[in-house]
């Protein structure tokens, strides 16, 4: 006696593909991830690159930086200027500092697939820093033409 299997197939199929696109999924979260973590170390480098160029407060550097990363708020960026010693200083600007060192700390990466190590906790981002000098862009110094 011979009996029938004709859905045997389509079960067998629907749980290999479960598994495949869980794993697929987490390919791309991690890909994600990565794209996350690129995003935040370029939005470091612009952040101080705006900090040193131009004669603008954390708000605005954040702001621009917001655009390589949305998620980024005030409480998770650090902007310290450094004076002619190489001390922090909380009065000196771009106009008369010697350098600027823009950080991100404490943020997180959420995963949005299903394979997210079952806890679908989020997992923390390493710490972001770009230290850059002074500069001038070529123009002269005691003008504040720099970012017009």
């Amino acid at each position: 006696m011979r009996q029938t299997q004709s859905g045997a197939t389509i079960v067998e199929f629907s749980l290999v593909l479960i598994i495949f696109l869980t794993f697929f999924l987490g390919i791309i979260d991690f890909a994600r991830m990565l794209w996350t973590w690129n995003a935040a170390n370029e939005a470091t480098r612009w952040g101080a690159r705006v900090s040193v160029v131009c004669n603008r407060g954390a708000a605005a550097v954040l702001a621009r930086m917001q655009n390589f990363l949305p998620q980024l708020t005030a409480a998770n960026l650090q902007i310290d200027w450094y004076n002619a010693a190489g001390a922090v200083s909380a009065t000196c600007d771009s106009t008369n500092c010697a350098g600027v060192n823009v950080r991100i700390t404490g943020l997180n990466y959420q995963w949005i697939s299903p394979i997210g190590f079952a806890s679908h906790a989020a997992i923390p981002m390493p710490g972001f820093s770009t230290y850059l000098p002074r500069e001038i862009m070529g123009q002269d110094p005691n003008s504040n033409s720099v970012c017009s």
